[in-house]
C-alpha cells in the first residue's frame, strides 16, 4: 500500500494509520454538533449512550462505554449491549458537579467469535481438536493479562487482587491444559462451550486492534438547582407596605425584601430573582407606562443602568448598600432561597461606561451615541453595548469582572436580559471564565427570539433557557412544543424554565382576567417543566389589563413603583402553595424529560404521565378555561407493570380524592370553575 500523501483527506489517513482496526463507530447519541458542545446534566442523572457499531465480515464484536470526571485519571468502562441492527447502548451515572468526558471503543472479539463457531461444529458433528488448539492460544493471553506469566514472557501488572490472580491463573492454565489433552476431548468441548469461557473471556478481553470514537464527548454537570427549582421575581422598590403622605407608594429595601422572605419561603420558591437593582440614569429618564416625559419624582426603568452613582458594579442607594444586599443574600440562604441578579448589557447616557469608554458604543455620522431603537420605537434612555468595537476585548473583560463582582457579593444565579442581541462567542467565554472560579454559577437566557438562536445559546452555555410556553396554549400545541423539547436532541441542551408571564410580557390568553385560565397556565407550567417561575405579587393577584393593543401591562412596573397587598390571597395562591409542596414531595416533578402524553378522547383533555422510579404521577388538564369537558383517558398501564384486569389506586394530590381504577380505560370529568385539574399519584 502507497504512503499516504499530503493530498490524503483526514478521514483516508486515519483509515491507513489504522489499517487493522475493523469496527466502525458511527452516529453517536448524544452528541450535539459533532461533539462542539456537551450535554446538560444534574448530579444523579443517567446518562444513556447509544451508537452504531458494526464491522466487516461476521465476527462477534465487544464495545465499551468509557467515562470519566474531569478530576479523573482514569476511564471508567462499562460494557454497551447490542439493542437491534447494530444499534449499541449503555449507560452510566454522573455522581458529582463539574465537566465530564465520555468516548466509546469497539473490537472485533476473537474468543467470542470463536466459541460461537464451536457451537456450530459441535452441533453439526464436527470433530474440533484443531479448533481447541486455538482455544488454548487465546486462553494464554487470558493467563498473561490476568498476571500469569508463559515460559519467556514477564508477568503483567494487574488491579485484580493477588488471591483473585492466583485463582483465576490457576483456573485459565487448567483449562488451556485440558484443551491440548486429546485424551480428555468430550471434557474440552464441554468447557469450550461453558459460561465460564465467556466469564474468563469478558474479564480478561483481548482487545485487539481496537477502534476508539473520534472524538471525546462532553457533559457539563451543574448543581442540583439546575434541574429543579422555582422562580418568584418581584421588584425590591416595590416591596414595601408604607404609604407616602399622599398615600402614594414608598420606595422599597433590601429590608422590605426581607420582610417578605417568610411568605415567599412558605410558598415554596427557592429562587428570588430581582430585576437591575443598579443606579438609573437621568438623561431621557422615562415615565409611566414608557412615557418620553419624566414627571419629577418618578423613578425612572431599572433597566436604564448607571449614573453618577455608579454603574453594573453599584447599588441604588434608595434600595440600600452592598452590605445590605449581601445580608439579603444571607437571610435567603436560611430560608433555602437564592438571589439572582439581572444582567442588562445596556447602559443609560449617565452610565461611567459613557464617559470612560465611549469607544464600547456606536457613534453616529455627527459624533453622538447611537441610543437603542426598534424601529418605530425609540430608546434614548438607553445605550446599547457595542460589540463590534475595536476594543472588545476590554469591554469583555469589564463584563467579565462585573460578573465576578457579583459572585463575591454572594450571587450564583444569574438572569440574562436579551442574551440574543450579544455575540455568542462572548458568552461561551464569559460564561465558562465565570464558572471556572465559581462552578456553581447558573445563567439562565432570556431570549423570546428565533428558535436556532435560543437553542445556540443554551449549547453555548446557558444552564436554563425562557421558552415559548407563554404562546402555547392549545392542548395540540403544547404537545407538539413538549415533545419537541423532551424527545428531539434538544433534550440533550436546551433546559427550559416555563413562565406563565414575565414584567415584560401580559400574554393575550390572560388578558381577560379569568381566574380558571390563570390556574391553567399556572398549574401547566409547574407541572410540565421541573424549572418555572412567576412575575411574584402581579401574577398572584392576576393583574391582566393591557396596555392597548399590546402584550404589556398597563401601568407596568417597570416604569413606577407599586404598593401591593402582600397579605392578599386567593385561589391561586393556595394552589401555587399546594403544588409547589407537591413538586417537592415527588421526585417525578424533578424531571423535565420524564414526559409521556396519554391519548384523550376530548381535545382539550391533556393527560401526561411522569414517572421516577416508583414515584408514578397522571396529570390531567382541562385546558378550556371556560367549559366542562369529560373524557376518557388512556393510562399506559404497560409502561407501569400493571395487568389490564389489576384494579389501581389514584390519589389525586390536590384535593386527597381516591379513585379506583381499572385497565388502560378510564373516565375524567372536569369543570374550570371549581378546579380545571387532577394529579393523580397512582398507587398499586
Amino acid at each position: 500500500m502507497p504512503a499516504a500523501t499530503e493530498s490524503t483527506s483526514l478521514s483516508a489517513a486515519d483509515s491507513f494509520r489504522s489499517g487493522q482496526s475493523r469496527v466502525v463507530i458511527e452516529h453517536v447519541s448524544p452528541e450535539i454538533d459533532g461533539g462542539r458542545f456537551p450535554i446538560k446534566a444534574v448530579p444523579g442523572d443517567v446518562i444513556a449512550v447509544e451508537a452504531d457499531i458494526f464491522a466487516d465480515g461476521h465476527d462477534y464484536l465487544t464495545a465499551k462505554l468509557l467515562y470519566k470526571h474531569a478530576t479523573d485519571a482514569d476511564w471508567t468502562e462499562t460494557a454497551m449491549t447490542l439493542l437491534v441492527n447494530d444499534r449499541w447502548g449503555a449507560s452510566f451515572v454522573v455522581e458529582k458537579q463539574g465537566r465530564y468526558a465520555y468516548t466509546i471503543e469497539g473490537w472485533v472479539d476473537h474468543p467470542a467469535s470463536w466459541q460461537h463457531e464451536i457451537h456450530l461444529k459441535v452441533a453439526d458433528g464436527q470433530r474440533i481438536t484443531s479448533e481447541l488448539l486455538a482455544g488454548a492460544q487465546y486462553l494464554d493471553g487470558m493467563i498473561q493479562r490476568a498476571g500469569g506469566k508463559l515460559p519467556g514472557k514477564e508477568k503483567k501488572k494487574t488491579s485484580v487482587s493477588t488471591v483473585e490472580e492466583s485463582a483465576d491463573v490457576k483456573s485459565l492454565r487448567d483449562m488451556a491444559a485440558l484443551f491440548r489433552d486429546e485424551n480428555r476431548y468430550d471434557e474440552a468441548v464441554s468447557v469450550a462451550e461453558s459460561d465460564q469461557f465467556t466469564f474468563f473471556a469478558n474479564r480478561y478481553p483481548e482487545r485487539q486492534h481496537p477502534t476508539r470514537y473520534s472524538h471525546e464527548l462532553g457533559i457539563e454537570v451543574d448543581r442540583a438547582r439546575a434541574g429543579f427549582s422555582t422562580w418568584y421575581c418581584l421588584f425590591p422598590r416595590s416591596a414595601s407596605q408604607a404609604e407616602g403622605p399622599g398615600g402614594e407608594p414608598v420606595h422599597g429595601t433590601f429590608r422590605d425584601v426581607e420582610a417578605l422572605l417568610p411568605r415567599i419561603s412558605q410558598m415554596g420558591f427557592d429562587v428570588l430573582y430581582l430585576p437591575p437593582i443598579h443606579p438609573i440614569g437621568m438623561a431621557h429618564r422615562k415615565g409611566k407606562n414608557n412615557s418620553v416625559i419624566c414627571q419629577p419624582g418618578e423613578p425612572g426603568v431599572p433597566y436604564g443602568i448607571g449614573s453618577s452613582e455608579g454603574g453594573h458594579d453599584a447599588i441604588h442607594p434608595d434600595l440600600g448598600t452592598v452590605d445590605e444586599f449581601k445580608h439579603l443574600i444571607a437571610i435567603s440562604a436560611n430560608y433555602g432561597m437564592e438571589v439572582a441578579m439581572d444582567l442588562a448589557i445596556q447602559c443609560s447616557p449617565d452610565h461611567p461606561w459613557a464617559k470612560e469608554h465611549p469607544e464600547w458604543f456606536k457613534k453616529r455620522p455627527d459624533g453622538t451615541i447611537q441610543y437603542a431603537e426598534n424601529p418605530p420605537k425609540k430608546y434614548q434612555d438607553i445605550y446599547p453595548v457595542y460589540f463590534e468595537t475595536e476594543d472588545w476585548q476590554n469591554l469583555w473583560n469589564e463584563l467579565k469582572r462585573v460578573l465576578l463582582v457579583w459572585a463575591s457579593w454572594g450571587v450564583r444565579i444569574v438572569r440574562v436580559d436579551n442574551p440574543h442581541t450579544k455575540p455568542f462567542s462572548f458568552w461561551e467565554w464569559v460564561i465558562a471564565e465565570v464558572k471556572r472560579e465559581f462552578p456553581d454559577m447558573i445563567f439562565l437566557s432570556e431570549a423570546f427570539t428565533k428558535p436556532k438562536v435560543m437553542q445556540e445559546l443554551a449549547k453555548r452555555g446557558f444552564a436554563h433557557s425562557y421558552t415559548y410556553y407563554t404562546w402555547r396554549n392549545t392542548k395540540a400545541e403544547l404537545q407538539e412544543y413538549l415533545t419537541e423539547l423532551t424527545q428531539s436532541e434538544m433534550k440533550h441542551y436546551f433546559r427550559p424554565n416555563f413562565w406563565p408571564t414575565t414584567h415584560d410580557i401580559n400574554p393575550y390568553s390572560l388578558q381577560s382576567g379569568h381566574e380558571p385560565q390563570f390556574l391553567i397556565r399556572y398549574f401547566m407550567a409547574a407541572t410540565l417543566s421541573s424549572n418555572y417561575g412567576i412575575y411574584g405579587p402581579s401574577f398572584e393577584l392576576m393583574e391582566h389589563v393591557p396596555f392597548p393593543n399590546k402584550e404589556e401591562y398597563l401601568n407596568s412596573e417597570k416604569y413606577e413603583i407599586r404598593r401591593w397587598d402582600w397579605n392578599k390571597t386567593n385561589k391561586l395562591t393556595y394552589l401555587i402553595t399546594l403544588v409547589n409542596r407537591i413538586r417537592h414531595e415527588n421526585t417525578a416533578l424533578q424531571k423535565t424529560n420524564n414526559l409521556t402524553f396519554c391519548n384523550a378522547s376530548d381535545d382539550a383533555i391533556m393527560a401526561y404521565l411522569k414517572t421516577s422510579g416508583d414515584n408514578r404521577l397522571l396529570i390531567v388538564v382541562n385546558t378550556d378555561a371556560y367549559n366542562r369537558r369529560a373524557a376518557t383517558i388512556q393510562v399506559p398501564i404497560w409502561q407501569l407493570g400493571i395487568a389490564p384486569d389489576q384494579e389501581y389506586t389514584v390519589h389525586d394530590l390536590l384535593t386527597q380524592a381516591y379513585y379506583t381504577w381499572r385497565g388502560e380505560w378510564n373516565y375524567v370529568e372536569l369543570d374550570p370553575y371549581a378546579l380545571p385539574m387532577h394529579l393523580f399519584r397512582i398507587e398499586l
